[in-house]
């Protein structure tokens, strides 16, 4: 017997028409270990040190640890591979990714002995990525979930015709729309249904494929008092770039389909895909400040505050579902024989808000040959705010961020050992703890998406294990990194569907990604 859910359309909510959801915002908000090679190489524990052109996008008091004038720039090479399941995927990608310049001005001052001022440029994340995946014999079909948060919308009001677009006449979920005028949901009785059921064998494929880049252009100033207190404040200019297209088809064998003549439900094959587009770029700015405390030569404590980015953004949608549906027995009378495509198209422009960051870091350094640093980063997910041109919130992405989202912990230890005068032998490790609830992690909660995708992806737990050397020549030095990168996602083709009767499960994949990177700094100091 065919499943219906009627039953739980008041549960499930229904796929929104407005700007990012939860999951994008957390995607745009992300960071991850970027900088010099000495930085990386540390693991970014540098929050109680200072000294490094690193520093201006992590605590600002890092500038007043200066003594002299600084530049430098750095290369990388990252070879990543993510992996489902089922299939395995990498590439090989070189960049430039920071640049950074430090004025050091000595003042004849017995209070504030030095004023410096910095300029970097640090890219804080890079989105490169590509992974793919099937499965064989899925319990639930994408389209049973679009029918779930149909609604009471009726076929006339979702219907598409040369006089009417329902995406702008009407406030229906554009999956919704998508589907309906795809054949891939079907009014049968006054209740809206999939073309999963009793019996139907499912073969499921997935596809994304995201490049873009989020960059930060900084200028700080920063100053030493009495060698005990280092200080420092800075601006960000942000500039992001984010493009994703995303596929998910299913074929499905004794599936429930329309007959096209008068609607009645048979069985048969379906075969869909819907292709998802998305183009996003915006420019933000922030605000930093910090302070490093120096009570005795051997002890260094770290302190920094970061306020959200405000971004201006603009979002490009483009939606698309191919289909064909074919009924052997009723092809011997008059025929189930349908194929096409369908699609949409749109542009939103909207308002960001990233979260507020506090980062508190203690350093030890022993004699003139080692240091070992620690840092604790705090990063408030459910602050993020989306909203509309005018700066109005839009309601239920807040609300579903504070739902979904939890704050982030981030763990930074990192070591030096200086061999000889010009040779330093570095190490570190870093964990980040996914923002992101048990419940929507252990496929428990429903999710709620935007425009005609129901796909969302979020990250687990992500660590660091890093090394590297250095080397000094006069005023000349060289900084060798090793970083090994891994990450852990989860891949929904759709969410759950939860309600007091139980769950119906989703389509979903966990993705590895690993990143060795190898990163060389080039720099003097005068």
């Amino acid at each position: 017997m065919k499943k219906a859910y009627a039953a739980i359309i008041a549960c499930s909510l229904p796929l929104l028409a407005g700007a990012q959801e939860a999951f994008d915002a957390l995607q745009m908000s992300q960071t991850e270990l970027r900088g010099t090679s000495r930085f990386q190489s540390m693991a970014g524990a540098f929050g109680a040190l200072g000294g490094d052109i690193s520093t201006l996008n992590q605590n600002p008091a890092g500038i007043g640890v200066y003594r002299s004038s600084d530049a430098n720039v750095t290369v990388n090479i990252d070879m990543n591979s993510s992996k489902t399941p089922s299939v395995s995927e990498s590439k090989t990608k070189f960049t430039a990714p920071s640049v950074g310049y430090v004025g050091a001005i000595k003042l004849n001052n017995d209070v504030l002995q030095s004023l410096n001022i910095g300029f970097s440029f640090s890219r804080q994340m890079d989105y490169e990525r590509r992974f793919k995946g099937y499965h064989n014999g899925a319990a639930n079909s994408v389209t049973n979930f679009i029918a779930a948060n149909t609604g009471q919308w009726t076929e006339d009001e979702l219907g598409q015709a040369a006089d009417y677009n329902p995406y702008y006449k009407t406030s229906a979920p554009w999956a919704s729309i998508l589907s309906y005028n795809s054949y891939l949901i079907n009014n049968n009785g006054g209740r809206w249904q999939g073309l999963y059921g009793d019996g139907t064998d499912a073969y499921n494929e997935f596809e994304v494929q995201q490049k873009g880049h989020k960059d930060e252009y900084s200028v700080n100033l920063g100053g030493n008092v009495l060698n005990k207190v280092y200080w420092g404040v800075g601006i960000g200019i942000v500039d992001f770039t984010y493009d994703c297209y995303q596929y998910y088809g299913e074929d499905l064998k004794n599936a429930y389909i329309a007959d096209i003549n008068d609607g009645s439900i048979v069985n048969g094959s379906a075969n869909f895909g819907y292709e998802n587009l998305l183009h996003t770029v915006g420019t933000g700015y922030n605000f930093k400040m910090g302070v490093i405390v120096k009570p005795v030569n051997e002890l260094r404590f770290g302190a920094a505050f970061h306020t959200p980015t405000y971004f201006n953004m603009k979002d490009n949608y483009k939606s698309n579902a191919s289909f064909a549906m074919e009924s052997d027995e009723l092809n011997k009378y008059h025929g189930v024989n349908e194929t096409g495509e369908k699609g949409y198209y749109d542009v939103i422009r909207y308002k960001f808000k990233t979260p507020w960051r506090f980062i508190g870091s203690v350093a030890a350094v022993v004699g003139k040959s080692a240091i070992l640093s620690f840092d604790y980063e705090y990063v408030d997910a459910p602050t993020m705010r989306v909203c509309d041109e005018a700066g109005y919130d839009y309601a239920t992405t807040t609300s579903n961020i504070k739902s979904y989202l939890k704050a982030s912990h981030i763990f930074r230890v990192g070591a030096e050992f200086r061999v000889t005068p010009n040779v330093s032998l570095r190490g570190g490790y870093s964990l980040q703890k996914s923002p992101v609830v048990d419940a929507v992690r252990n496929n428990q909660m429903n999710v709620v998406t935007v425009n005609s995708n129901p796909v969302y992806e979020f990250d687990n737990d992500t660590q660091y294990i890093t090394a590297g050397i250095g080397y000094r020549y006069g005023s000349f030095y060289f900084d060798l990194a090793y970083v090994h990168k891994q990450r852990k996602s989860q891949y929904n083709a759709f969410s759950p569907m939860v309600w007091s009767g139980g769950i119906e499960p989703n389509v979903y994949s966990e993705v590895k990604d690993d990143t060795n990177r190898i990163s060389l700094t080039a720099g003097f100091r005068f």
